[in-house]
């Protein structure tokens, strides 16, 4: 009988001390049966949110929280890279931090690539069954025109480019991860992008995606900006 399945959730995290608890608090209610690990990867955060990985970690145990902070922001992609070198998963998950990802949908991304075998989940807003919640006008006029602009560019096989909640095999992300060049929230893009190249395996699931409850949005008009820009450079990518 071969061995369940191990999966590592990967959290970098920046001014999350109230998210934070919240969010291991539900991986923990929804994984409780499937093994896993918690890798929180924190770029120095003032606000004290490595004081509370390191009580979360107190209380569950060094095995399921693992933390590895860094000494400042050093973007998302490196995030996930430093955050994979300690990842003793055969899968990796990827998620924020800020409430807009619900644990809940994990066990589906799990369902999911068991039936097929796929070697990457992603969690799409914009299938049947998948939205957002909490956007104003403006914010869901962006999403939108991003998605639109990236699948008339691009022509993804996805429904979902930009999205962040996605589960990894990690042997191919470890692969994937190590081409990337981009930064912010290219990076996801670009993954996919070269994931597609790659002729890997992918399948999506319906999500609802949540505002954030507690904090200030890192989304600001440079993030947009380097967004456009790279969206021209993975036109060209091979």
């Amino acid at each position: 009988m071969s061995k369940s399945p191990f999966y590592s959730i990967l959290l970098p995290t920046y001014n999350e001390r109230d998210n934070l608890p919240v969010v291991v608090a539900m991986i923990e209610q929804y994984l409780r049966d499937i093994p896993h690990e918690i890798i929180i990867i924190d770029d120095n955060s003032p606000d004290g949110t490595q004081e509370v990985a390191t009580a979360l970690q107190h209380q569950l145990g060094p095995e399921r929280i693992i933390l590895k902070p860094r000494s400042g922001k050093l973007g998302l992609g490196s995030a996930y890279i430093h955050g994979s070198q300690y990842a003793r998963g055969d899968f990796l998950i990827i998620m924020d931090v800020d409430l807009s990802h619900h644990p809940r949908y994990i066990p589906t991304f799990i369902e999911r690539q068991r039936e097929g075998d796929y070697d990457i989940v992603i969690g799409s807003r914009y299938l049947p069954g998948g939205g957002v919640a909490g956007w104003n006008l403006k914010r869901k006029i962006i999403s939108c025109g991003a998605n639109y602009v990236t699948q008339l560019l691009l022509r993804p096989p996805i429904s979902d480019v930009t999205g962040s909640f996605r589960l990894y095999r990690k042997s191919h992300f470890d692969r994937l991860v190590s081409q990337c060049t981009s930064k912010g929230y290219v990076f996801q893009m670009e993954m996919i992008v070269r994931a597609v190249n790659a002729n890997l395996r992918i399948a999506e699931v319906p999500i609802i995606f949540v505002d954030r409850i507690y904090g200030e949005s890192k989304l600001g008009g440079q993030e947009i900006a380097l967004f456009a820009k790279g969206v021209l450079q993975l036109t060209f990518l091979e």
